[in-house]
């Protein structure tokens, strides 16, 4: 499976500085990407020069506005000339507009089943800038939804006179406490087990509903018990069935009692759920369930009453079969 990453970040943020950067490094040469040319938002001379073979433009609007089948267009003609030899990569980076929201864009990676069966989402990054951030969250509610549906924000322009560090962490917490945030300059490109591995190290903060600005929610749900694999699906299907629209995204890393050694990683975003994918171990020594919930004032304790409920379902409704599989013997 290639690994996809959703670069976003509101316009002026440094998205394709970022970019540019990285793919004049050697370690980032195997990545793909598609770039959304929109208003100011292109890349520069460098990137082209650097990485031609594999950057695919989409130039008429904003990719968040545009229809999944161009989206899955885009990644099966790259993996198309992948398998005629014409360019080699690992991994896909998608740079969105300034103005893009991100929740259409992750709705099109996850529904176009011919794309899942060879892409996997891998996160979504979000540029910030330290010195009109937060100027920008106060004001434009597309840039609060990029920090809210982020699992990385890279803080951009840092060095220059007036960035901010301390208030602005503050209040990109009080979007999102769940994602990392770091200097852009110290982000090297991880797109897959990278951000995983960070993301189940970073310990994830307990009912946080109550606390954001702006109505977002966050929940976690943290497990030290395995959970059986059947429960999985029913809570996703849950959760999309009653929150809809209000859940803007889903991510956890799950132990599953019949791949204790494998985690489960899951994404959702609204009423579309990701294909699960499995890593082939554990990305750090913690080896507990880690579910997030993003979104639009989600009640803070049903998710988990809910999970409670399907689980003793679904072991109950194990129990019951394996007796009966007893007397039959």
């Amino acid at each position: 499976m290639t690994p996809v990453t959703l670069l976003t970040g509101f316009l002026g943020s440094g998205k394709t500085t970022l970019l540019s950067r990285l793919l004049r490094s050697p370690d980032f040469r195997d990545t793909a990407v598609i770039v959304n040319e929109f208003g100011a938002v292109s890349l520069d001379h460098d990137m082209m020069d650097t990485a031609d073979e594999t950057i695919v433009t989409l130039g008429n609007g904003c990719l968040c506005c545009q229809s999944s089948s161009d989206v899955a267009r885009t990644l099966a003609e790259l993996r198309r000339r992948r398998a005629a030899g014409e360019i080699a990569f690992r991994r896909v980076v998608i740079e969105t507009s300034g103005l893009a929201d991100p929740v259409p864009l992750l709705h099109a990676l996850g529904s176009d089943g011919v794309v899942a069966m060879d892409f996997v989402l891998a996160g979504v990054v979000t540029t910030v800038d330290a010195v009109a951030g937060m100027a920008t969250l106060d004001r434009y509610t597309e840039a609060r939804r990029q920090v809210a549906m982020a699992d990385v924000l890279l803080l951009t322009k840092l060095d220059l006179d007036g960035a901010m560090d301390a208030a602005l962490r503050e209040q990109l917490a009080g979007l999102n406490p769940s994602a990392i945030v770091m200097d852009a300059g110290a982000w090297r490109g991880a797109v897959a087990e990278g951000l995983l591995e960070a993301t189940a190290q970073r310990p994830l903060p307990l009912a946080l509903g109550a606390r954001h600005s702006h109505r977002y929610s966050t929940i976690s749900i943290l497990r030290d018990r395995p959970l059986p694999a059947l429960a999985v699906p029913l809570f996703l299907e849950g959760l999309a069935a009653h929150l809809g629209s209000r859940l803007l995204r889903l991510k956890g890393l799950i132990s599953l009692t019949e791949t204790p050694g494998r985690p489960m990683v899951i994404h959702a975003v609204q009423h579309m759920i990701h294909e699960p994918h499995w890593l082939p171990d554990w990305p750090s020594a913690d080896h507990r369930s880690r579910i997030v919930l993003i979104g639009h004032d989600l009640p803070a304790e049903w998710p988990e009453h809910l999970l409670d409920a399907i689980e003793a379902e679904t072991l109950s409704a194990t129990a019951e079969r394996a007796d009966r599989m007893s007397l039959a013997l």
